[in-house]
């Protein structure tokens, strides 16, 4: 990825800055938020987004497994502190799953456990790789971020209930604002991270932004 000197240099600036920024003080869901998703209208599902909402509950939870064992192994706290903001994002389309009687995927899974074949596979993956380095373990947080920006995209695309894209739109504020933080500690490690999932474009743009607020993780 080729990067102009300045933002490269601003972002390794920034790096610390954006790591602290995501502390637990940040990430708490205000409980209007769980009262919004709510009240919002009870519409019909459309089959995608059914499908949607099993996927995104059982991402967000790949998400929080994964930081949660690279915690373990690092003692980063950038991994604890994202990993309690992504149980509140799969909090939030856990209240969505029951506003609708929908069947919750997760269960009492443990960690690492998923129902999704596919996400079991990647967290095995995710977690082998991030075993390897600090620098890997980065790259795996934004490798997670890219994916569920993508995933949230097109879920959004897909779906016109209120209530949904309300939340989806505040899972992707704070996948974005996840995507900054790992951003920002690869380059300070000296490392790279090419875009998978979303346009190259989309990363750069994300990064070269501030973090956004707007009361949610």
């Amino acid at each position: 990825m080729k990067t102009s000197l300045f933002l490269l240099s601003m972002l390794v600036f920034g790096a610390l800055s954006l790591t602290s920024s995501c502390t637990k003080s940040d990430i708490l869901v205000s409980p209007t938020v769980t009262s919004q998703i709510i009240d919002l209208p009870k519409e019909t599902l459309s089959s995608d987004e059914l499908t949607s909402l099993q996927l995104m509950r059982e991402e967000e939870k790949l998400a929080r497994d994964v930081y949660t064992t690279l915690f373990a192994k690092w003692r980063i706290n950038v991994f604890i502190n994202i990993s309690s903001s992504e149980q509140q994002h799969t909090d939030a389309v856990l209240t969505l799953l029951n506003k609708y009687g929908l069947i919750d995927p997760v269960g009492n899974n443990a960690v690492g456990t998923f129902t999704n074949p596919d996400l079991q596979a990647l967290y095995t993956q995710l977690v082998t790789q991030g075993n390897v380095s600090v620098l890997e373990a980065y790259k795996v947080g934004a490798k997670i971020e890219d994916l569920d920006i993508y995933d949230l995209k097109q879920a959004l695309l897909k779906s016109d209930n209120q209530d949904i894209k309300y939340a989806y739109d505040l899972l992707s504020l704070g996948s974005r604002n996840h995507m900054r933080s790992f951003y920002g500690q690869i380059l300070s490690l000296g490392g790279t991270y090419s875009a998978i999932f979303i346009t190259q474009a989309e990363i750069n743009a994300i990064v070269a932004s501030p973090r956004e607020t707007g009361g949610s993780w």
